[in-house]
């Protein structure tokens, strides 16, 4: 068996590797268990391995290297990923890190999860994850929290927390999270890997349990921007499931070549005056904004005029939706259920009650007051008004420029029990939230650490709808200057 004792490969790498015979996909498998084993117990990134779909996924790629078909219609050929747990997958529990799933069994595969398979990507397993991916932090999960790889002292942002902290650790190249209003972008800048939130409707949401059904994507976690783009095109493909997927045509590894000659790269000046933004994070955005530019970008300066009300909007209709979607977890048709009660309706209020947690609570509460009479011409109609304006805003913003340069997060990851706040803890999602509101493509990309807390800062890139190979092309001349994301060692 091939000693694994290298750095952990990219998924370019493996495809290199395997398809010269370097070694087996199952010997791939094995070792990427084996790194489980030994990191797991400290970091907590998964509610569920599947290793025997592992090993078969992995067994049907040794058998295309062997009779030479190998790679030919699988760009990702026996490449180990793994899966938010909000994503279907037969044969595994879905259980979106809640007390409400934790014994549901899939029927049935999210299409997202079967675009990573189809194209011949080994499932190594599900990935923790804030309850019904409210939070910011994975502190919300009933499994507990996952740790940050490069401090365990520290949260790993969320919601996808989970996979971005696996991916940093080096279990495997690439995994999936789901963004509605932020969860990718914070916890990548966090973590210190790349992290891309599409275009709505790039991506097919069919399968996925859905938070916020207007703002949710599916996208990657990646270390390098040649994975990164190998995953957006396994992704990328029209879904009939989902009549919001029209997918996109682009080949996003033709983008990363590194050449913004020309390019205009907006620079939002009340971003980096904004409260709550640490010196260090401001200090790297202007930085890699200087990278840009020494790359032969032009730095132009834009206003979003109405990004400030985007968490007063977000935090209207994020609850909203998510009150009707968790309607149907009602421990009847499906969903935890607490025996002994004398009638349904006190079944029904007893399993929800001890079913959610806390934060899913609370969004449920909040959502049903809002859309109650009389409440709601006086708060969510207002936010879809807002809602207009922001991507109004956006759109006129791309009329002069490509892209966009922000700061993903206000600060770098904090220490578990830091905020307890739960208005504190939106915060954290200040500079991403808009983009989920007005639809737009975002990205982050890890520029290196504070100078504080040494700890991994992530620059975001926002692109025009469906151009998401903008944001892309400019990730790629920051990855040829800070280099690939690098992986955290664990302690």
């Amino acid at each position: 068996m091939y000693e694994f004792n290298t750095k952990p490969f990219t998924a370019a790498d493996y495809l290199i590797h395997l398809k010269d015979r370097a070694f087996r996909a199952t010997d791939i498998v094995e070792n990427t268990f084996n790194v489980i084993e030994k990191l797991e117990p400290t970091l907590n990134c998964f509610t569920e391995t599947c290793k025997e779909q592992a090993l078969a996924a992995a067994a049907a790629t040794d058998a295309r290297v062997k009779d030479h078909t190998f790679g030919e219609n699988n760009i990702l050929d026996g490449v180990p990923v793994g899966f938010k747990d909000n994503m279907n997958m037969l044969g595994t529990n879905t259980t979106c890190s809640s007390q409400m799933l934790k014994n549901y069994k899939s029927t049935y595969t999210a299409t997202c999860v079967n675009d990573l398979l189809g194209e011949g990507a080994l499932p190594i397993g599900k990935l923790n994850m804030d309850e019904f991916a409210f939070g910011s932090s994975t502190e919300t999960s009933v499994f507990g929290p996952s740790k940050n790889p490069h401090d365990i002292e520290r949260v790993p942002g969320g919601s996808s927390g989970g996979s971005a902290a696996a991916v940093a650790a080096g279990y495997f190249p690439i995994a999936l999270g789901s963004d509605t209003g932020g969860s990718i972008r914070q916890p990548a800048s966090f973590c210190g890997v790349i992290g891309i939130k599409p275009t709505y409707g790039v991506v097919s949401r069919y399968g996925v349990v859905a938070f916020g059904s207007s703002l949710d994507a599916i996208g990657p976690f990646a270390r390098t921007m040649q994975d990164a783009a190998l995953a957006m095109n396994a992704l990328k493909k029209r879904d009939p499931k989902d009549c919001t997927c029209q997918g996109a045509d682009v080949d996003f590894t033709t983008v990363i070549d590194g050449n913004v000659k020309g390019m205009k790269i907006g620079i939002v000046k009340s971003f980096l005056e904004a409260e709550g933004l640490t010196t260090e994070v401001k200090h790297k955005i202007e930085e890699a904004a200087k990278v840009l530019e020494e790359a032969s970008a032009e730095l132009v300066e834009i206003e979003l005029p109405n990004a400030k009300a985007a968490i007063s909007a977000y935090y209207v209709l994020g609850p909203c939706e998510a009150f009707s979607n968790l309607a149907r977890f009602d421990s009847v048709r499906y969903g935890y259920c607490e025996e002994g009660h004398p009638d349904l309706a006190t079944q029904y209020e007893a399993s929800r009650k001890t079913g959610f947690g806390d934060e899913a609570r609370r969004r449920i509460f909040l959502g049903s007051y809002l859309l109650s009479a009389g409440v709601y011409e006086q708060y969510y109609y207002p936010a879809q008004q807002v809602r207009t304006l922001i991507t109004q805003d956006y759109k006129n913003a791309f009329e002069k420029v490509d892209c966009i340069l922000a700061p993903a997060s206000p600060r770098t990851a904090f220490k578990f029990g830091e905020i307890s706040d739960p208005a504190q803890m939106y915060l954290s999602d200040m500079f991403t939230i808009s983009i989920n509101i007005a639809g737009n493509g975002g990205m982050s990309f890890p520029v290196g650490n504070g100078e504080d807390t040494g700890l991994p800062v992530g620059a975001q890139l926002i692109a025009p709808a469906f151009k998401d190979e903008n944001m892309l092309r400019a990730a790629s001349a920051l990855e040829q200057h800070y280099g690939p994301a690098q992986i955290a060692e664990v302690e």
